[in-house]
């Protein structure tokens, strides 16, 4: 039985008559997984293509003139790379360089920009940027209007093909159709997209996807999917306390930038080298890394597990930890699992390869 306090998709119906197992994510009764399991979800993806009901994740507009230049002023990557029609991963920082959220950015153009947030952190992300705003510029979270279907794996080309929507555009672009907003992005590494609805609509697109040969797959199997490429987790792998540059994201900061929230604490980090990075650990020996594992140098504790799993693709145990910055791809460590140790090696991720965007 679902929390009554929890919010729910407007596909909850469909993922019960499903036979899907429930769990709370940042407020939201979601899908963990379908009777099938997340081993033959995963597989699903990363052989054919699964659907994920990602509708917890948040959805504000900017829009006003000047809209994007503000987005801009505030968020920390660099929205002038990318024009009308394009997509972006970038970060919402408090002043210290901690991580608020990671975010997509949608430029619709000058006036009108969409972001989508990660569900916990909404609220938050929307309060700050409209406290921010100009005259002229608004602010609205959106988040209960809009599904949100993520459409992932090697067929999912075909899929789209067959509902006759975009599916030819470039990686981190988008494309509106009949009100669906279809973006060429996803967090498990395949080829895929990710399809903005609204909430009338969004049970016969999703009825769609499945009779075209989409699997359902749950929020377990995207965390799977998605620690296989390395990508961190917000609330696990970011935080307030771990910047982008302990992260290694330096990539999505627009460093040559005059102005966004926290640039000041960031570029004294950059310019000193961080104390600790986020690196990727390979098991070496049977076991199963998870979060907040000690990780070991002989006796000497040097550094800690943000994200961990059985990775299916590869049948070993991953995880990404966060390591004392003497220590680089190569090195031999080991984990304190519950008092046992396993050997684990520090590797720079992805751990697997996926299909071409």
């Amino acid at each position: 039985m679902s929390e009554p306090s929890l919010l729910t998709s407007p596909l909850h119906s469909r993922h019960t008559a499903l036979g899907a197992k429930f769990a709370e994510f940042a407020g939201w009764d979601m899908p963990l997984q379908y009777p099938s399991g997340v081993l033959a979800e995963h597989q699903a993806v990363r052989t054919g293509v699964g659907a994920f009901d990602v509708s917890h994740l948040g959805k504000i507009w900017v829009t006003g003139p000047g809209a994007a230049a503000f987005v801009n002023r505030c968020l920390a990557n660099d929205l002038d790379r990318i024009g009308p029609g394009g997509a972006q991963y970038t970060l919402c920082l408090d002043e210290s360089g901690g991580v608020v959220d990671d975010l997509i950015a949608y430029r619709f153009g000058d006036d009108q920009v969409f972001l989508i947030p990660n569900a916990a952190n909404t609220a938050e992300v929307a309060r700050r940027l409209a406290a921010a705003a100009p005259e002229g510029v608004e602010v609205r979270d959106v988040h209960r209007s809009f599904a949100v279907i993520a459409v992932q794996g090697p067929e999912s080309p075909r899929i789209l093909e067959h509902l006759g929507l975009p599916h030819d555009h470039d990686y981190m672009s988008f494309r509106e159709q009949s009100e669906v907003i279809v973006c060429r992005s996803g967090y498990t590494g395949e080829t895929g997209f990710e399809l903005v609805v609204p909430n009338e609509a969004a049970g016969d697109l999703w009825d769609a996807m499945l009779a075209a040969g989409a699997a359902p797959c749950g929020l377990g199997a995207r965390d799977t999917l998605r620690l296989e490429m390395g990508y961190p987790l917000h609330g696990q792998d970011l935080s307030l306390d771990i910047t982008p540059v302990q992260a290694r994201l330096n990539w999505a900061i627009g460093w040559d930038k005059p102005e966004y929230w926290g640039k000041a604490a960031l570029d004294a980090e950059k310019a000193a080298g961080p104390k600790r990075r986020l690196w990727g650990l390979e098991a070496t020996g049977k076991g199963v890394p998870r979060a907040h594992m000690t990780v070991l140098d002989g006796d000497t504790a040097v550094g800690e597990t943000t994200s961990g799993t059985h990775a299916p693709t590869l049948k070993k145990g991953v995880a990404l930890a966060l390591l004392d910055a003497a220590y680089k791809p190569g090195a031999e460590l080991e984990l304190d699992v519950r008092g046992r140790r396993l050997a684990v090696r520090v590797v720079k991720p992805p751990f697997t390869k996926a299909t071409p965007k």
